[in-house]
């Protein structure tokens, strides 16, 4: 079984596609104010708005992406202006993450791992 699929439930779709775009350096040619699919490598981020009002105090979910350099990548979100949760940091099993907040308050990781600690 592979995962098909995460998706953000969001009040601005437009805004917080904007952020994954930036974060993934990606483009997906959509300005679409109601859904909008990002694909990385072979993931979907699916973005929408299904009608229902949002709180944004997303406490209980948390999305993490592997990436070659967590300090460069710590660089580039400080200069966004993203908001910090934790920075830079090498970990007890070797990785070294960072996290930080969206758009709508979803947490958010990045690690990175040397060629001495294996993804998993």
């Amino acid at each position: 079984m592979k995962l098909g699929e995460v998706g953000f439930l969001t009040n601005d779709v437009v805004r917080l596609a904007a952020f994954y775009k930036f974060l993934l350096e990606i483009e997906n040619g959509s300005d679409d104010s109601v859904h909008q699919t990002i694909i990385a490598e072979e993931t979907m981020l699916t973005i929408y708005n299904d009608g229902s009002s949002k709180n944004n105090q997303n406490q209980n979910i948390c999305i993490a992406f592997t990436v070659d350099d967590v300090d460069k990548e710590y660089e580039r979100l400080l200069k966004k202006g993203v908001k910090i949760i934790d920075k830079p940091a090498t970990r007890p099993w070797g990785a070294k993450n960072m996290s930080f907040s969206d758009p709508d308050g979803n947490t958010v990781y990045l690690r990175s791992f040397s060629e001495n600690v294996k993804e998993g």
